[in-house]
């Protein structure tokens, strides 16, 4: 009797190691600590997020979208939502971070995803921040995967190399990874990348996408730290997307950026738009969901840069 699973087995992909792992040189990473604030018990998560969340109906809607005609020089951007882009320009398309999980293990999805995933276009290439649940999912990668690369930090390859994808290339830090005329590279964060808690080898950080004389910049997550200088003098960003929720999560750690921080980050870029994401889509903290895009705001335009925030709609394409 034939195997009713074997049609769902995809032949596993080389992945080819970062330049630094194969060197065997030391890989300086700034990790943050796992321990819990000492505080962390005053609150319960449980009862006052995940449970309402639980009956909260879900908002927003799936969209078709109306892909737009780019000309020279122009990229069109899509927020799936989270820390989910569809990138299109130089004749490719993009995936960064693909998640279209109603469910992150007992977490609800509390908005829909901005488009169905029938409706995304041929992907040329697909990138991967970090093994954590709400940016790795393995279901939304395996839907994706047609035989076409993807690209992830430095340790994450064996999570993803059975999915259907050709090739799996890991980088470090400042390595670079080219397909035609698009250049990716990865780029420093301040977080952490194990997917449970044995495996903190995993590596993570954020990519700059070069295209068409373009440069946009998905930091990944992070907290705030002290790279982004380093980046922003490495390259001239045209937009850069960066996260304002999840900044008072259930461990009371300093594991993502404020909007304030947010704010802070952009500038030190130097780069030209600010798109904001990670919030709305998950209640993964205990902010309000209307607090970090009204906190962005406020500061933006304290800090005489609201013209240059762009804030985006799901399965809404804009053209940068």
């Amino acid at each position: 009797m034939a195997n009713p699973f074997e049609r769902l087995r995809k032949p596993k992909a080389q992945i080819q190691k970062s330049r630094a792992a194969e060197s065997g040189e030391p890989l300086a990473v700034q990790k943050i600590s796992l321990k819990p604030n000492p505080n962390w018990l005053k609150r319960n998560f449980l009862t006052q997020v995940l449970i309402p969340s639980l009956f909260a109906k879900r908002s927003g809607t799936l969209a078709s979208p109306d892909f737009p005609k780019l000309e020279d020089g122009q990229m069109g951007l899509t927020w799936i939502g989270h820390a989910s882009f569809l990138l299109q320009g130089a004749g490719h398309n993009v995936l960064i971070d693909p998640n279209w999980a109603k469910w992150l293990k007992g977490i609800k999805r509390v908005r829909h995803p901005g488009l169905h995933l029938r409706d995304l276009p041929s992907i040329d290439l697909v990138l991967v921040t970090h093994a954590h649940f709400d940016h790795l999912d393995r279901s939304t990668l395996r839907e994706v995967a047609s035989d076409q690369p993807i690209v992830v930090p430095f340790e994450v390859g064996n999570l993803v190399h059975d999915l259907g994808f050709r090739s799996v290339h890991e980088l470090h830090y400042w390595e670079a990874y080219a397909l035609g005329p698009l250049k990716i590279t990865l780029t420093p964060c301040h977080h952490w990348g194990a997917r449970m808690l044995h495996d903190s080898h995993r590596g993570f950080g954020g990519y700059i996408v070069e295209a068409g004389g373009r440069t946009i910049y998905h930091c990944g997550d992070t907290a705030y730290f002290d790279g982004f200088k380093e980046i922003g003098q490495r390259h001239q960003i045209d937009v850069a997307l960066l996260p304002i929720g999840a900044y008072d999560p259930p461990s009371g750690r300093e594991v993502h950026m404020n909007p304030e921080q947010a704010v802070q980050a952009f500038i030190e870029l130097g780069a030209r738009r600010l798109v904001p994401m990670h919030y709305g889509s998950f209640r993964l903290s205990y902010e309000p969901p209307e607090e970090p895009l009204e906190r962005l705001l406020a500061c933006a335009q304290a800090r005489g840069i609201a013209d240059r925030v762009q804030v985006m709609t799901e399965g809404t394409p804009l053209v940068f």
